[in-house]
């Protein structure tokens, strides 16, 4: 850490100050954790006529396309890869960008068995969510909710 760039606290502890030396990761955990607080108080805000699929048990990732085919694409490659690694909870994801309507699709793990994810930034954002979640120990349940609040009507 750089001495510059440090504030003393009353208590004598030295911290951060300014600039962006900190992680925003814990921001981002405590904003799902409420949310996901919020959704249980409230319930489900899936559109009518919506649900989130029962995972199948047999899925493993390997349908999910390779992430080395969007290296080009930072971002898209690493949820792809991501995807791999998490796709049992992506199949027990209903995806809000409907792509269950307008392009069949069984639920979120769907869209990277193709290049659709790739190209959609509601798929990407879920996705990262639901890795995100699940690597904090968050459990499927807690995920939907989290998804449900920030996408559902």
């Amino acid at each position: 850490m750089n001495p510059n760039n440090t504030a003393k606290q009353k208590n004598g502890t030295v911290r951060p100050s300014g600039g962006r030396s900190g992680s925003a990761a814990p921001w981002i955990v405590i904003g799902l954790s409420l949310l996901v607080g919020v959704g249980i108080l409230v319930g489900s805000n899936l559109p009518s006529g919506t649900e989130h699929p029962v995972p199948r048990p047999e899925i493993n990732g390997e349908t999910v396309i390779p992430a080395s085919r969007y290296m080009e694409y930072a971002r898209v490659s690493a949820v792809y890869q991501q995807a791999r690694e998490i796709a049992p909870t992506l199949d027990g994801l209903y995806c809000h960008c409907d792509c269950s309507k307008h392009s069949g699709h069984r639920s979120l793990l769907s869209c990277f068995e193709s290049d659709h994810a790739a190209a959609c930034d509601i798929c990407l954002s879920e996705a990262t969510i639901a890795y995100r979640m699940l690597k904090n120990g968050r459990t499927l349940d807690e995920i939907r909710v989290a998804i449900d609040e920030l996408y559902g009507s």
